[in-house]
C-alpha cells in the first residue's frame, strides 16, 4: 500500500502530544488516518485517544515499547470526519503560527537561526495557553535511563549571548560570549541577542530557561564543538529517566526586558510550583534603614553588641528601623572543634544545632525569667524604635545541620548525610564548607518532619517578638537528595515547609532567602519575597567591590522575576562604601549597613537615611541598560556598567565604573585581573531607563531635564540627546530623569526630589500640573503678574529640594505656607528648604505657582 507522508500537527489539549506526532499517513481512498508518534510517554498516548475519544472518533494504538514509537489510528467515517472537521475550524481561527521552529536541523526564531545542528532527539513543543503562545519547549531522549544526561542541542556560533551561571554552589554571576563554548556548566539563564545584516530587521531577543521536570533539574552547558548542552540530573542515582519533554522553555520578542518577564510568567503557568514576584507580599522592612550584626561581629555577637550597634548609628541621625541579628545567636555544639577544621570569619562549618533557643551569649540576666532574646528584641523595640528584627538560620538549621544525638531533636528524625555535589559544581569553584561536611557530615531533618522543625523555631521565635528569619545556606539541601528521590524533591520539600511556617508564624512574610541561587529553590517558592542577589559583601577583599556590583545587577534580570533582589550590607565607612551606597540606592533593594559599632560615615548615611529611617527606594529591581546586556563591564575594559530603575514620577541610570576584577575559571576565584583599570567614557539618555514612558504619561514628548547628583549638574536634555560620562574604577554618578512637562509654549517644568538623596527623585510621591481657570488672579500685587498655572507636588523627606522651571516661579508653598526660594536662571533649578516633619513617612504638599 503506497503512503502519502506530510508534515501535520493537529491540535490536543496536552500540548506535550502535538510536537512528538511527527507525520501523517493516510492511504489512498480509504477512512483511516495512521499518526506516527516517537519517544512519546504512555500517559500522553492515553491523552489524545482520550481526546479523539471524547470527539467520537475511533481509534486504534499499536505502540513499541522498547523503540517508544507507534501509530495511533484514526477510524474517519463521514460522522467523524465531520466532527473532525468542526473541531478543525473552530480551532483553526485560534492556531497561531509558530515563531520557533525546527526547520532543516536548525532552531529558528522569528526567522532568525540560534542553533544549527539540532539532533534528532531533540523535540521542540510549541507553548499554548496564556502567554505561552510565543515560546516553545525543548525536549529530549536517550535510549538509556540514567540519573544524569546530557543532551548536545545545537550549535551555537557567532551571536551574542549573556547567561548567568552558578561559579559556586551557591552563587550566581554573569558571563558574555558568542559561541557554544563560552557557555559555563551550570548556566541558569541565557539571554541572546540575533539581528540580520539589514539595519530595518528588529533584534530578537531570545531567553532560555532551563526547568525542573519531575524528579530531575537542567541546566545548560557548552561544550568545544560549540554546541548548547542540556545537562539532566536528579541528584540520587536511584532517580532514573530515559527522557524529558519540558527541559528548556525558550521565549522571543523585540524588547529583552518584557521577554524575559513574560517567559517566567509562562514557566510559572506551566509549572504551577512557583509565584513570580509581583504576586507576593513584599515585606515592610524594604522601606526602612537597617543593620546586620554580621561584619559588625560574625558569629561573636552579643546581646550587649546588638544594644551598641543600635544605640551608636540612632546617635548619628539615622536610625535604624529593622535588625538582623545574624549568625551567632543559636545553641550550637562545640563537638567539631578542631583545629584542622576550616573556619571562614568565625563560621565553623562543621558545627550543628542542639536546640532551638538562644545560646548563652543573649540570656541577660533579668528576674522575670522571660528568654533573653525577648529581652534583645524588646529592647530593641521599646528604647530604639527598631520595627522590624529578623534573625538568621540555616535551611538545615545550621551549617552542619542539627545534631541527631541531642535531647530534643529526637522528634524530627534527623540523620547523618554527606553532600554529593553535581558535576558543575565540582567543575566550577570548590567550597569549603562542602569540604567540611563532607569529611563531619550533616545532621538533616527528615523531609517528613521538618515542618514540625521549622514551626516549633518559628513559633518559639515569635514569642520572642521577632518578625521574619534570614535562611542561609539554602542550597547545601540540593546535595544531600540521595534516598529521598532526588535533590529536586527533597529541596521542595524544605521550601514547602519553610513557607508554611513562614506563612503562620511570622505575619509579614518575613523571610529572607540567602545562598539560595538554585533553580531547584526559585521554582519551588510561592510565597519568599526577597532573596539576596548575590556573594557577600566582603570589606576586606579588594577583589570584590566591582564583581559585586555588577553581578547583582545582571543576576536581577533573572532573580528579579521570582524576588525582590537583596544587594546585602555594607560598611558606610570603607574605601567603597559611596560606590556601594549609591548602587543600593537605585537597586529597589533594602538598605543596610554592618558597620561596627562607632565606625561609622554619618554624612553618607544621611544620603540614603531620612531623619525618620526610612529610605527613598526605587520602584523596581535595578537591571543593566539595553546597551550593557552583552558587554562585559568587569572584565572588557571598555565598558561602564549602566543600571536603570524608575521612581513614581521619574528615571534613573546608576553609571559605574566595574573593571578590573571578576571570577576567573582559571583560578577558580574572584581575582584581579587589572590592577590599573583605565578611565572610561559612555554616555546615558532618557531611553536607557526602558519603562520610563510609562512613567511620563501618554502626553509625554520625549524631552527630560536630568539631574547628575554627585556633579550637582542641571541639563535640559532634548528627546534623543545623550550625555556624556567619564569615570574612574569605583567611580560612579547617578542620573535623574525627569520627564518635562510643557505647560504652555513659554513655559515647561519638572520635579526633581531632594538634591543630597543618592535617590533624588525617590522623593517624589505625586507630581501634577494645574493651569489656572482665571488668568486674572494675582500673585503680587506690586507686579500684578497672572498665575499661569499651579504645580503641586507630594513629597517625602526633608532638606534641599529641586525642580525644574523654564522661567522664575511667581512663589512657592509648603503645606499652604509661603517659603522662600532660589532660582538660578541658566539652568531653571528651583531650590527650597524642605523641614524635618514630625511624623513618620509624612508626605509635603509643595506649590510652585508659575
Amino acid at each position: 500500500m503506497k503512503l502519502c507522508r506530510t508534515r501535520a500537527m493537529i491540535l490536543f489539549e496536552d500540548t506535550t502530544t502535538i510536537s512528538f506526532i511527527s507525520h501523517v499517513y493516510k492511504p489512498p481512498s480509504c477512512p483511516l488516518l495512521l499518526f506516527k508518534f516517537k519517544y512519546l510517554p504512555s500517559s500522553s498516548i492515553l491523552v489524545a485517544t482520550s481526546f479523539l475519544q471524547n470527539l467520537k472518533i475511533k481509534t486504534r494504538i499499536s505502540f513499541d515499547q522498547k523503540l517508544r514509537e507507534g501509530y495511533i489510528e484514526i477510524n474517519c467515517c463521514s460522522e467523524s470526519v465531520d466532527k473532525h472537521k468542526r473541531y478543525e475550524e473552530k480551532f483553526s481561527k485560534m492556531t497561531i503560527t509558530p515563531k520557533i521552529s525546527i526547520d532543516d536541523g536548525n532552531l529558528v526564531v522569528h526567522g532568525k537561526t540560534i542553533l544549527k545542528g539540532v539532533p534528532e532527539n531533540i523535540v521542540l513543543t510549541p507553548g499554548t495557553g496564556s502567554g505561552l503562545v510565543t515560546g516553545a519547549f525543548i525536549g529530549a531522549s536517550s535510549t538509556s535511563r540514567k540519573s544524569l544526561h546530557v543532551f548536545p542541542v545545537g550549535i551555537l556560533e557567532d551571536l551574542r549571548f549573556m547567561c548567568c551561571f552558578r561559579f559556586k554552589l551557591w552563587w550566581m554571576t554573569q558571563r558574555m560570549g558568542t559561541c557554544g563554548k563560552d557557555i559555563p556548566l551550570e548556566t541558569q539563564f541565557m539571554l541572546v541577542e540575533s539581528k540580520d545584516s539589514n539595519d530595518n530587521s528588529p533584534v530578537i531577543y531570545t531567553v532560555f530557561l532551563p526547568l525542573l521536570e519531575g524528579q530531575f533539574r537542567a541546566v545548560l552547558q557548552g561544550n568545544d564543538k560549540n554546541e548548547l548542552e542540556i545537562c539532566l540530573e536528579s541528584g540520587d542515582h536511584a532517580v532514573e529517566t530515559n527522557q524529558g519533554l519540558n527541559l528548556v522553555y525558550m521565549h522571543a520578542g523585540t524588547n529583552p526586558f518584557e521577554v524575559i518577564t513574560q517567559a517566567v510568567k509562562a514557566v510559572e503557568d506551566h509549572m504551577q510550583t512557583f509565584h513570580h514576584r509581583e504576586k507576593k507580599k513584599l515585606p515592610g522592612l524594604l522601606d526602612w534603614f537597617g543593620w546586620c550584626t554580621w561584619d559588625a561581629f560574625y558569629t561573636d555577637v552579643t546581646a550587649e553588641g546588638v544594644e551598641e550597634g543600635l544605640k551608636s548609628l540612632s546617635s548619628g541621625g539615622t536610625p535604624p528601623r529593622f535588625l538582623i541579628i545574624d549568625d551567632g545567636w543559636q545553641e550550637i555544639g562545640n563537638e567539631n572543634k578542631d583545629p584542622n577544621v576550616v573556619v571562614q570569619e568565625g563560621a565553623q562549618f562543621a558545627n550543628r544545632l542542639t536546640g532551638i533557643k538562644e545560646n548563652q551569649k543573649f540570656q541577660k540576666k533579668k528576674d522575670d525569667h522571660a528568654p533573653g532574646l525577648k529581652h534583645v528584641v524588646d529592647e530593641a523595640k521599646e528604647q530604639h524604635k527598631v520595627k522590624y528584627v529578623y534573625v538568621w538560620h540555616a535551611l538545615a538549621g545550621y551549617w552542619g545541620g542539627v545534631n541527631p544525638t541531642v535531647a530534643g531533636m529526637e522528634p524530627y528524625d534527623p540523620a547523618l548525610a554527606y553532600p554529593v555535589q553535581s558535576p558543575g559544581i565540582k567543575g566550577n569553584q570548590p567550597d569549603i564548607v562542602i569540604d567540611s561536611l563532607s569529611v563531619h557530615g550533616l545532621g538533616l531533618v527528615h523531609p517528613r518532619k521538618v515542618y514540625n522543625f521549622y514551626n516549633e523555631l518559628h513559633a518559639y521565635l515569635a514569642s520572642c517578638g521577632v518578625d521574619g528569619v534570614k535562611v542561609d545556606v539554602q542550597n547545601i539541601i540540593e546535595t544531600l537528595g540521595v534516598g529521598h528521590g532526588g535533590r529536586v524533591a527533597l529541596t521542595r520539600s524544605y521550601i514547602q515547609a519553610l513557607e508554611a511556617s513562614i506563612a503562620k508564624n511570622f505575619k509579614d512574610n518575613g523571610c529572607i532567602a540567602c545562598m539560595c541561587h538554585n533553580t531547584d529553590g526559585l521554582y519551588s517558592a510561592k510565597q519568599t519575597a526577597i532573596i539576596r542577589a548575590s556573594d557577600d559583601f566582603y570589606p576586606h577583599d579588594p577583589a570584590s567591590h566591582t564583581i559585586h556590583i555588577s553581578s547583582v545587577a545582571y543576576n536581577t534580570l533573572f532573580l528579579g522575576e521570582f524576588m525582590q533582589p537583596d544587594w546585602d550590607m555594607f560598611h558606610s565607612l570603607h574605601p567603597a562604601a559611596d560606590y556601594h551606597a549609591a548602587a543600593r540606592s537605585i537597586g529597589g533593594c533594602a538598605i543596610y549597613v554592618s558597620d561596627k559599632p562607632g565606625n561609622h560615615n554619618f554624612d553618607l548615611l544621611k544620603k540614603l537615611v531620612l531623619p525618620d529611617g526610612s529610605v527613598l527606594r526605587a520602584q523596581l529591581p535595578g537591571r543593566p541598560t539595553l546597551d550593557c546586556l552583552f558587554v562585559d563591564p568587569a572584565r572588557d575594559g571598555v565598558s561602564l556598567l549602566k543600571i536603570w530603575n524608575v521612581n513614581k514620577c521619574t528615571g534613573v541610570v546608576g553609571v559605574f565604573n566595574c573593571q578590573g576584577a571578576g571570577w576567573c575559571k582559571i583560578e577558580k576565584k574572584t581575582r584581579i585581573h587589572d590592577a590599573s583599570p583605565g578611565i572610561l567614557t559612555g554616555s546615558v539618555q532618557s531611553t536607557d531607563v526602558d519603562a520610563l514612558t510609562k512613567v511620563a504619561g501618554p502626553d509625554w514628548n520625549g524631552e527630560t531635564v536630568v539631574y547628575c547628583q554627585r556633579s550637582g549638574e542641571v541639563i535640559r536634555l532634548p528627546k534623543g540627546v545623550s550625555l556624556p560620562v567619564t569615570l574612574k574604577v569605583l567611580e560612579y554618578e547617578l542620573f535623574h530623569f525627569c520627564p518635562l512637562k510643557d505647560v504652555t509654549e513659554n513655559i515647561s517644568v519638572a520635579p526633581i526630589g531632594l538634591l543630597d538623596m543618592f535617590n533624588s527623585s525617590g522623593a517624589i510621591e505625586h507630581f501634577e500640573v494645574n493651569l489656572a481657570s482665571n488668568s486674572e488672579v494675582n500673585i503680587d500685587q506690586s507686579t500684578d503678574v497672572p498665575v499661569t498655572a499651579t504645580v503641586t507636588l507630594k513629597v517625602r523627606g526633608c532638606g534641599r529640594f529641586g525642580a525644574y522651571s523654564s522661567q522664575c516661579p511667581l512663589k512657592c508653598t509648603i503645606d499652604g505656607v509661603d517659603t522662600e526660594f532660589n532660582y538660578d536662571g541658566p539652568s531653571g533649578l528651583v531650590t527650597l528648604t524642605v523641614p524635618v516633619a514630625q511624623e513618620e513617612m509624612y508626605k509635603w504638599c509643595i506649590e510652585i505657582i508659575v
